[in-house]
């Protein structure tokens, strides 16, 4: 039997590739002894080789996943071609960083990573170049800018960084909305210069579920206080944009904010957090001892499967409480039906709608990030650094795991409704 030759160019081909992929290996071996060294060391040049390295992979990655095919691999679901790297310098608060940005051929790209992780510290340089223009620095703002900016501020960075920063943050915190179950509002503060003294600025912030069961950062903005007319304000900026099919709303307990709920969304069930609630409820306990069996009643309350489960419980508790806490007993009797509003829907999304905690995290989030920056030199220094922030939660949100299972309405909706048959 006659054995044909392999074709001299298929030969050259596969060794090509061979060589290709060797180089590829090499890389990934070279990246791991970066990584190793950098961790065994604390010399600051060989962190900073481990972040370019770092990046610099990332961004190969990311150019993968947009071309939908890996380095030389021949498939039908390539949508364009990998076309080399261009050189950048990047300044960070390591130094300046030399990265090679991944170009394409046939599809656009740019690494999202890199301008993902470099927005709010973009936005945070940008908060202390205005404190330390606006005569506003100290000591330690001058240790800050150096550290963060590695390079000398001047008004025309300034002012282009501001341009740049401002009109995606515009479009994020003005985008069009849309329906979403669940909507949470709550507020922190931070120090805000305002006409000439330093004030406690009210940032008030908003998240919603969507249809496909996706937490969304709906909109934030700088107030002087959560008076009434600031979330009236506020809540009607989010209508406008299109806020719409909302079943439930989750705050704390706040007047300002409680009146311009029944202004602008009279018509939505509102759902009093029962994580403060029962901090409340102790307030009235009359001996320090009796606290904790407050705090007991209130969540074999919280915790009840039905709302008549829960009005047993409530029975129970004032009976129980009517003699030794009477100030708690007529506080439970005037307050406790706006924490069991959540009752009304589906069991499994309970636990994340009782309460505002998913939104007190945010804001947690926002003060450990902004909290370098000290204090702000205008309401739009502070939103800007905020939006970033929120912007990098929001992504994350959207592109991580689903958050509640919607599809748990139809099914709770004819239970409710053969319940109703059946009376």
């Amino acid at each position: 039997m006659k054995i044909e030759r392999p074709d001299a160019r298929i030969l050259h081909d596969n060794k090509i590739l061979k060589e290709k992929i060797m180089t590829s290996d090499q890389e990934h071996t070279n990246l791991l002894m970066t990584v190793i060294e950098a961790l065994s060391s604390s010399d600051g040049d060989k962190m900073k080789n481990l972040l370019e390295a770092l990046l610099n992979a990332v961004m190969k990655f990311e150019r993968e996943q947009t071309l939908q095919a890996t380095p030389y691999e021949r498939s039908k679901e390539r949508l364009g071609y990998a076309n080399g790297f261009k050189d950048k310098n990047l300044n960070s608060r390591m130094g300046k960083l030399e990265l090679k940005i991944p170009q394409t051929r046939g599809v656009a790209f740019y690494p999202g990573s890199l301008e993902k992780g470099l927005r709010s510290e973009r936005a945070l340089k940008l908060a202390v170049a205005e404190m330390y223009l606006k005569g506003v620095s100290t000591r330690r703002v001058e240790k800050i800018t150096e550290q963060l900016c590695g390079l000398e501020i001047n008004s025309t960075q300034v002012s282009r960084m501001t341009q740049e920063l401002d009109e995606d943050f515009e479009k994020f915190r003005n985008r069009s909305l849309g329906s979403f179950s669940y909507v949470t509002l709550d507020a922190t503060y931070l120090k805000v210069r305002h006409n000439g003294t330093v004030r406690n600025q009210a940032v008030l912030i908003a998240y919603g579920v969507n249809i496909f069961g996706r937490r969304e950062i709906l909109g934030a903005s700088i107030s002087l206080s959560e008076a009434e007319i600031h979330w009236r304000i506020f809540l009607d900026g989010l209508v406008k944009r299109g806020l719409s099919g909302v079943k439930l709303i989750t705050s704390d307990d706040h007047s300002g904010l409680k009146a311009a709920l029944q202004s602008v969304l009279p018509s939505v069930p509102w759902q009093r957090c029962q994580f403060h609630m029962s901090q409340n409820a102790q307030h009235y306990a009359p001996k320090k001892y009796m606290r904790e069996e407050i705090a007991s009643a209130m969540r074999n309350i919280f915790n009840s499967p039905s709302i008549e489960t829960a009005e047993t419980m409530i029975n129970h508790t004032v009976k129980e409480f009517e003699k030794s806490a009477p100030e708690f007993v007529k506080w439970l009797e005037n307050n406790i039906s706006e924490g069991l509003t959540c009752l009304s829907f589906p069991q499994k999304h309970r636990k994340k709608i009782r309460t505002s905690n998913g939104i007190e995290r945010v804001n947690r989030e926002v003060k450990r990030r902004t909290r370098v920056a000290v204090l702000f030199p205008n309401d739009a220094s502070a939103l800007r650094l905020v939006t970033a922030v929120l912007m990098e939660i929001h992504e994350e949100w959207i592109t991580g795991r689903q958050y509640l299972d919607m599809e748990e309405f139809s099914s709770f909706n004819i239970a409710q409704q053969s319940k109703r048959l059946a009376v």
